[in-house]
């Protein structure tokens, strides 16, 4: 039989300020009963909907900035100034998107009225991205832990500074991993009670020795049960599976596509694992976990990336004289609406429809279509790859670019540390994470039109 968890309305204990989980029912460190609170109204940041679509199917970016299908094989960005040789003549996967109503999409809500609203804790908060450099070279130097509150006490086994009391936050609230040329920051934002994002970034050999760099983002689709999950699993077997797959000399695009596939299936399996959801349950299937995925590769001389949902990929060149441009095409109401004629880019991007998803990862999800698309940059330059919690704050490719600090290329842990702070000076109403893949010519010319 399942059951059903009761959410408790609160962040932290009213008696200790300890933090809580979504479903605790008495706090762990003082043993409060959370049921004599009065709960306020349920959050809702995300919602189900239908939208009946009509006209011309999806068959690119509109006003994005991505990169097009040209003749022989080329992409170009859709300003004309920049070209890039494609990888072969069948580079972008996955079928246009259906002319008629989808089967149904999921809505993540922007602004306030949706998201979890916190009061300012008195304790403790999580560490700006941008300043935790010097806390971090302490922390490995004296081997410890140090408190995100007072900055100076040591955090005990228990969880708690030494020098403060103060509680520090949960692991997942903020994440960062910098693996060679490759990093990535995850923050759980503003608004948010936890972070629903998860990232995988790794590096491994082509069977010619060869790098090959990988970088892998997943956003929980919060209207879902166990997002958090969903895009931990996801992120996980997609890194997994490329891991295996590259160095066994399967083309990059081939691989990212079947990293995708593994990824969903990874999701699938949640909605069956779950004591707590049985199949005679009716929401069984339409709150399965779900997330987004988005994902970059860098090989051979070949950039590829692979997509479901609405997170991005952002090419920034290192010489900014250069126009940077978005690889990715959302699969949202927004973007079915300006490519179907019936919106421009900002009427669909200012309705509240606009982040409804119309393809996820779940066992929910009416069809998996991978997409991919493969390039071959002739000039080095910077992978940004994103949830839309940062580009929600800077949306076009030329704001993307004005964010990424002049010297990510040589610092990308830092240039993503920027970038999450530029989203939660924004305003921070999602969970953000981003990862950065510098990308290098492998040598003189190679790549060149």
């Amino acid at each position: 039989m399942s059951r059903m968890h009761q959410e408790t309305a609160l962040s932290r204990c009213p008696n200790c300020e300890e933090p809580l989980e979504s479903d605790d029912l008495f706090c762990g460190a003082c043993g409060y009963d959370l049921s004599v609170v009065p709960a306020p109204p349920e959050d809702r940041p995300t919602i189900a909907i239908t939208v009946p679509v009509t006209g011309a199917p999806v068959t690119g970016a509109q006003g994005t900035g991505a990169p097009v299908a040209g003749p022989g094989g080329h992409t170009a960005a859709a300003s004309g100034s920049v070209e890039w040789p494609a990888a072969s003549a069948a580079d972008r996967s996955g079928p246009p998107a259906p002319a008629g109503p989808p089967a149904g999409v999921r809505f993540d809500r922007r602004g306030g009225s949706g998201d979890f609203e916190l009061a300012a804790p008195a304790a403790p908060v999580a560490p700006d991205p941008r300043t935790t450099g010097a806390a971090s070279e302490q922390e490995r130097t004296a081997g410890t832990k140090l408190c995100v509150a007072c900055r100076a006490g040591h955090v005990d086994t228990d969880g708690y500074c030494e020098n403060c009391g103060h509680a520090q936050p949960r692991e997942r609230d903020h994440m960062e991993q910098e693996l060679g040329s490759v990093a990535a920051v995850s923050d759980r934002g503003l608004r948010h009670h936890r972070n629903e994002d998860s990232f995988a970034v790794s590096t491994t050999a082509l069977p010619d020795g060869s790098p090959a760099v990988v970088a892998i983002v997943c956003d929980g689709v919060s209207s879902a049960s166990r997002p958090d999950e969903a895009s931990a699993a996801a992120a996980t077997a997609a890194n997994e599976a490329l891991l295996e797959s590259l160095p066994r000399g399967a083309h990059p695009q081939q691989a990212m596509h079947d990293a995708i596939v593994a990824a969903a299936e990874s999701v699938n399996a949640l909605a069956h694992d779950d004591g707590r959801a049985m199949e005679h349950d009716p929401h069984h299937h339409t709150n399965a976990p779900a997330c987004t995925l988005v994902g970059a590769i860098s090989a051979g001389g070949l950039l590829v990336v692979g997509w479901v949902g609405d997170s991005r990929v952002y090419w920034v060149p290192d010489d900014r004289a250069h126009p940077p441009a978005r690889l990715t095409e959302d699969d949202s109401w927004a973007a079915q609406m300006v490519a179907a004629g019936l919106m421009n880019e900002a009427e669909a991007y200012a309705d509240e429809r606009a982040h409804a998803i119309t393809g996820w990862l779940g066992a929910d999800a009416y069809e998996l279509e991978p997409h991919t698309a493969s390039f071959k940059p002739d000039r080095p330059g910077l992978v940004v790859v994103c949830t839309d919690g940062l580009w929600n704050y800077a949306e076009s490719a030329a704001e993307m670019a004005a964010a990424v600090p002049a010297d990510a290329h040589e610092r990308p842990l830092h240039g993503a540390q920027v970038l999450v702070g530029h989203a939660l000076d924004g305003g921070g109403h999602d969970n953000v994470t981003v990862a950065l893949l510098p990308f290098a010519v492998p040598s003189p010319g190679a790549g060149s039109v």
